[in-house]
């Protein structure tokens, strides 16, 4: 049974009313909305309820004929083994199937099976999430499985416990669930084929019966025998030196028989180099790290299920921290899971845990389908120590798991932007109090609900306030855009451009850092005023000069960069806005004699891209590396002196309540990639308010003031963490129609919120900052509530048997903790 606990990290049991009251939305989307939603294993036995309609004890009429079946009858009805199987298509149920003799010892929870599905020919696949032996009041309905499809479960049965939680938190199919928990890759079987290999029969492996062949078959069959081990019919033949005739005939009379295996076709060649060329470095611990991995390794030992923020300010050796407490682990047979925001990114990190541990397993966005599979099987038979990767490694299969680690933990990538919306930190926190082991949360800019969480007891707080070796932290200089003696023409400013020649006359490195890709984000003409905008989305094209197209960023769909107004015919149309592209024009001519590199997600699109130009800036082959916010954390790279921030507002007036709190870490952790060598750095930050809050605090790297004045803005409204938040998308192809639908949405929600008689705030419908995406308008509505329970019920009752007439083309999706209001 899992602990209860209170948010923000919550793994609830919920009661059984709770769970009695509705299934969720049975409405369909192809790509991720949730739809009916399956029962709840961790809440109570839900048959309870019929105890309440069963039958009294009042007088009967004797029956003529006899209506009990005989006892041979059921002891068979009791003997009867049935699976729960569950699909990640409509419908999603979960329906009974009986399990047919033959398979009784194979079927087991977390496998898939293949089974028949109503009148449909062809038959489904599905996952098995129960299995019971017993009596079953449909008995004589149940319909039989096919077909087993794995040889054993993909998922033990705490990762099976797992995706019913996350199935019900976040109101989502479970098929959907064990769809994203298995990648698809190990489903698909990718990079394995199928292989026959021949046994001798040991029946005839006698002298008489070998005799009795003829001489080539009688070479090949004693050969068999000699080897000891399964062959294929290949390597038979080129030992026995024979050709495919004798096997064949061997194979006819029974004297060999054959299996089929499948296996990897080879073992997978790493095409990635370890690290980016930083040098193994293992530093004496500072006293701080002592003492950090002391109360690490004693929540290890207690052998109890823990959480830990390891709060430490950049460069104070967080990851050497992680790599101890894992040594500690690996002593006692155990293994550990190390999530950052993307492993692409961050090659040291990789690189770092992979010369401290024989087995490290990485796990990343740029791996090919028979890689991943490779890397999957090998975490999967308990050959990997440590497994490395991105929000997907949550799920990693690791047998003797004994560690959760997540650096960086604020990071939004750890939020799934698709069904099932997840966030890795609240799943690992789930699986970690499941084990019953310790949880780490690492960050030098933890997000409010980690901090709030240390506060309320929930989880216990570590600090590490200095760098290592007592190196001070960067000393930040704000420069306000608004003063025009300050800016010159372009994005840098004199004191930036200034700040940028003395690094480099010094033979140090520069950052740049501007969280927008493209060359300019507007096109717009002058004469008329039309804004060249993606007719799917509503939102302006951005230039992108490499290959002179013109790009939505959110659809990708994509023209060539038109020379003239498309609405005027007007020539002179113009080009507005700043990125990235644009920037890196600017830099190279405003220092010619400077070798430059852009990272963003345009020019890091080949496998190993990110690898090639890191390792070039660490070995001084480049003086600038500017790009996006990829180049803002997990860089260490000692030789840089400067960063440089081009715009700190771009993130910082959106209509989300998590704005300023984005800001500041963005701000912070840029800054962090500099003085991290003996001869200091410094950090020059552009912005247009430099008297907001959270740029004051990010430049004198206060992050406990900033959190008390963001706690304080949050509790007006009882924003996350101090309460829950869900968010529904109705989008649909007819503006008017999709309104009418979240009006109706609404309704529901709001007599779902009497019924159960409890607070939910609700907001809308109203249409989101981006009306229209991929074709489809959009309006949403937002509930807060300071249960998380009680919101998700909510939502449970207000969407059951809510259904959507196909002819009008809507759909919904519920977003439970979401982290973009866009």
């Amino acid at each position: 049974m899992l602990t209860t606990l209170s948010p923000p990290f919550s793994l609830r049991i919920l009661s059984k009313p709770a769970m009695a009251s509705v299934d969720p939305p049975s409405n369909s989307d192809p790509d991720d909305d949730p739809p009916r939603h399956p029962r709840n294993p961790f809440s109570e036995n839900p048959l309870a309820n019929d105890v309440s309609q069963a039958p009294q004890n009042t007088p009967q009429q004797a029956e003529l004929f006899e209506t009990e079946p005989p006892p041979w009858e059921l002891t068979i009805a009791d003997d009867i083994a049935t699976a729960k199987i569950v699909f990640s298509e409509a419908p999603y149920g979960p329906y009974d199937y009986r399990i047919p003799e033959e398979y009784r010892d194979l079927v087991k929870p977390g496998m898939r099976v293949s089974v028949p599905l109503g009148h449909r020919r062809k038959k489904m696949i599905g996952w098995c999430i129960e299995t019971q032996l017993g009596p079953t009041k449909r008995s004589g309905k149940l319909r039989d499985i096919i077909e087993v499809l794995d040889e054993e479960p993909l998922c033990d049965a705490h990762l099976v416990r797992l995706v019913s939680w996350i199935s019900h938190y976040y109101q989502t199919p479970t098929g959907q669930v064990f769809d994203t928990l298995i990648p698809s890759s190990v489903r698909a079987n990718a990079g394995t084929r199928e292989r026959t290999y021949l046994t001798p029969c040991k029946q005839k492996s006698d002298d008489k019966s070998i005799e009795a062949l003829p001489a080539k078959q009688q070479a090949a069959f004693r050969f068999l025998i000699a080897a000891g081990r399964p062959m294929t019919a290949s390597e038979l033949m080129v030992h026995a030196e024979c050709t495919r005739g004798p096997i064949n005939a061997l194979q006819s009379k029974g004297y060999v028989e054959v299996a089929v295996r499948r296996e990897m076709t080879t073992a997978m060649p790493m095409r990635w180099q370890k690290d980016d060329g930083e040098n193994q470095q293992i530093h004496t611990l500072s006293n701080e790290q002592v003492s950090a991995l002391e109360k690490i390794d004693a929540a290890i030992d207690s052998g109890e299920a823990r959480t830990l923020l390891l709060h430490g300010v950049t460069g104070s050796g967080k990851t050497e921290v992680y790599i101890k407490a894992i040594e500690h682990v690996v002593r006692f047979g155990r293994s550990a899971i190390v999530m950052v925001p993307e492993i692409s990114l961050t090659p040291q990190t990789r690189g770092r845990f992979e010369r401290r541990f024989e087995g490290v397993a990485v796990l990343h966005s740029q791996m090919t389908p028979a890689e991943r599979h490779y890397q999957w099987q090998r975490i999967r038979r308990g050959e990997v120590q440590v497994v490395v990767g991105p929000r997907s490694a949550v799920f990693a299969p690791l047998p003797h798991l004994g560690l959760i680690v997540i650096d960086e933990e604020h990071d939004a990538s750890f939020k799934q932007d698709t069904q099932p919306r997840y966030h890795a930190r609240k799943v690992a926190h789930a699986r970690a109090m499941s084990l019953g082991i310790p949880l780490i949360l690492g960050s030098a800019t933890p997000s409010m609900e980690s901090w709030h969480a240390t506060a309320t007891g929930h989880a216990e707080l570590i600090t590490m306030k200095d760098r290592i070796y007592q190196r001070p932290m960067p000393n930040v200089e704000l420069v306000d855009l608004r003063i025009r003696d300050d800016r010159t023409r372009g994005a840098i400013s004199r004191p930036l451009h200034q700040a940028v020649q003395d690094t480099l006359n010094e033979n140090g490195q520069v950052i740049l850092l501007l969280n927008r890709r493209g060359f300019a984000t507007t096109i717009q003409c002058p004469s008329c005023g039309h804004v060249v905008s993606c007719p799917d989305c509503d939102m302006p094209l951005t230039h992108h000069r490499d290959g002179g197209k013109a790009v939505c960023h959110y659809c990708d769909y994509t023209i060539a960069t038109p020379p003239w107004c498309p609405a005027c015919r007007f020539d002179g149309i113009r080009y507005g806005g700043l990125g990235t592209q644009k920037l890196e024009v600017e830099v190279k001519a405003r220092f010619p004699s400077a070798k430059i590199a852009r990272m963003d997600s345009d020019t890091m699109r080949r496998p190993g891209s990110h690898q090639r130009v890191l390792a070039a800036f660490r070995s001084g082959e480049l003086n600038i590396l500017l790009g996006t916010q990829m180049i803002a954390k997990g860089l260490d790279f000692p030789n840089v002196l400067l960063v440089g921030v081009i715009n700190a507002d771009s993130a910082l007036h959106f209509p989300d309540f998590r704005a300023a709190e984005r800001t500041f870490q963005l701000v912070t952790q840029v800054a962090g990639r500099t003085g991290r060598g003996e001869r200091g750095g410094r950090v020059v930050v552009q912005t247009f308010t430099p008297e907001h809050p959270a740029i004051q605090a990010a430049s004198r790297h206060d992050y406990l003031q900033f959190a008390t004045d963001e706690m304080v803005s949050r509790r007006k409204f009882n924003y996350p963490p101090l309460g829950s938040v869900a968010r529904i998308i109705i989008r649909g192809t007819v503006e008017e129609v999709t309104e009418a639908v979240a009006d109706s949405l609404l309704g529901r929600l709001e007599a779902a919120r009497l019924a159960l008689g409890v607070e939910v705030r609700l907001l809308g419908p109203a249409p989101p900052p981006i009306t229209k995406l991929r074709g489809k308008y959009r309006f949403h509505i937002l509930l807060q509530a300071t249960d998380a329970a009680v919101l998700g019920a909510t939502i449970r009752r207000a969407t059951d048997s809510f259904t959507i007439p196909e002819k009008d083309d809507v759909q919904y999706v519920v977003d439970i903790d979401p982290m973009d209001m866009l």
